[in-house]
């Protein structure tokens, strides 16, 4: 009988894994089951191009309806899995239709964490995740000019970006003491706080917001202080929380994230799990991460692939992300986590053009390049490498890169 593998989850780890599986050689059966309408899109142009209304949603479709079509895929689309039967090997999903399957695929993703603060219910207050989130801020766009947006990491700033190229007036609210403290250095903090206040973008920081109440002209965020912020609308980004109900329930193994070995198989060997909601051990960095990138998703969807068709291969990737804000491109390759020294290469104080290198001892475990390709793509190569730089040399600026190669 033809074999069917299942995937769980229409999302980038879906549209890499039937690529994949097709060129590796499975011709059994592929069933993909998702929550949205859609098939798998781009979701990094959701809150940038497609809120602008630079790209349409055709625009952001990773491959065409038609494609999935010719690769003999099975769509299940607006339908979700509510369990899994792992001794029967089936799945069922909302409406009651049992699917058997040969290989199971979690590609759950992650959900928007919500803030428990009275007042997220009232119309025009908006999480950003999904293509029908971007739509209904559109529609709220149209009699817009003011938005308050609750929480200054990367979505929260990209959104805000986005939505002062079109004219809205925005307020930025963070919690901690600096936007993006999570993830960078208080000098890349600073940085972004000043090209969002040149461009207009108003950054308060140490503020918890505590409620949002409504107001005859909209609405307006009431922080633990008493002060407030009105808008017309609102929307919350304060991070995502990994989808693993559904395998814990089934009784695999759960983390922070499911847990997968090095080809991706979760702790029942004929389910695997990739993207964003794995938790997964780096040989690189030498600990367990969960990381919400795409490049993670689309490396872990290619392990997922060569394993099913009986070419294993290992994941050993190394981490890497983007952002785009105004006229800035970020690229990030590598984890900053422990560095103990930061060397800027460039004017960090007032230019758009720079990098900052994180090192641990004689380490170097990551960069932040800011419209500096270049300089990404080489330390990118020498992190997959294991090779470093001179941490004398990094900083002049009379000398080349890579004349600080070790």
């Amino acid at each position: 009988m033809t074999q069917n593998c299942v995937i769980v989850g229409a999302s980038h780890t879906a549209a890499q894994l039937v690529g994949s599986l097709r060129q590796g050689g499975w011709s059994g059966d592929i069933t993909l089951i998702g929550d949205e309408p859609y098939v798998p899109y781009h979701h990094p142009p959701l809150s940038k191009g497609y809120l602008s209304g630079e790209k349409s949603a055709e625009d952001l479709l990773i491959r065409s309806a038609e494609a999935y079509s010719l690769s003999g895929v099975k769509l299940k689309l607006g339908r979700r899995v509510v369990a899994i039967d792992r001794n029967e090997k089936t799945v069922t999903t909302d409406n009651g239709n049992v699917i058997a399957y040969d290989k199971l695929v979690l590609a759950t993703g992650a959900r928007v964490r919500k803030l428990p603060i009275d007042g997220v219910e009232l119309p025009g207050v908006y999480y950003l995740r999904n293509m029908n989130d971007v739509k209904a801020i559109q529609t709220a766009l149209s009699s817009a000019r003011r938005a308050v947006v609750i929480g200054g990491g990367y979505i929260g700033l990209e959104t805000a970006a986005s939505l002062t190229k079109l004219g809205v007036e925005v307020t930025v609210l963070e919690a901690m003491p600096r936007i993006l403290q999570r993830v960078t250095a208080p000098e890349l903090s600073e940085f972004y706080k000043r090209v969002h206040t040149e461009e207009g973008v108003q950054i308060l920081e140490n503020i918890i917001a505590d409620s949002i109440v409504k107001t005859s002209s909209g609405l307006k965020v009431r922080d633990k202080c008493g002060a407030e912020y009105p808008a017309n609308f609102v929307i919350i980004g304060i991070g995502v929380i990994p989808n693993t109900e559904l395998a814990d329930e089934a009784g695999l193994d759960v983390g922070n994230g499911i847990v997968v070995n090095k080809y991706c198989q979760t702790s029942d060997p004929n389910i695997y799990a990739a993207g964003d909601v794995t938790w997964h051990f780096n040989i690189k960095y030498g600990r367990h991460l969960r990381l919400e990138s795409v490049p993670n998703t689309t490396e872990q969807a290619k392990v997922v692939a060569a394993h099913v068709c009986g070419k294993p291969k290992i994941y050993d990737s190394l981490p890497w992300f983007w952002s785009d804000q105004f006229d800035l491109k970020l690229q990030i390759a590598g984890l900053s986590e422990g560095y103990d020294e930061l060397i800027i290469r460039g004017n960090i104080k007032e230019g758009r053009s720079f990098s900052a290198f994180y090192f641990k001892g004689e380490r170097l475990l990551a960069v932040d390049a800011i419209n500096a390709p270049r300089e990404f793509a080489m330390t990118r190569m020498l992190l997959m490498k294991g090779q470093s730089l001179d941490r004398g040399k990094i900083s002049d600026m009379s000398l080349a890169i890579k004349e600080a190669i070790i």
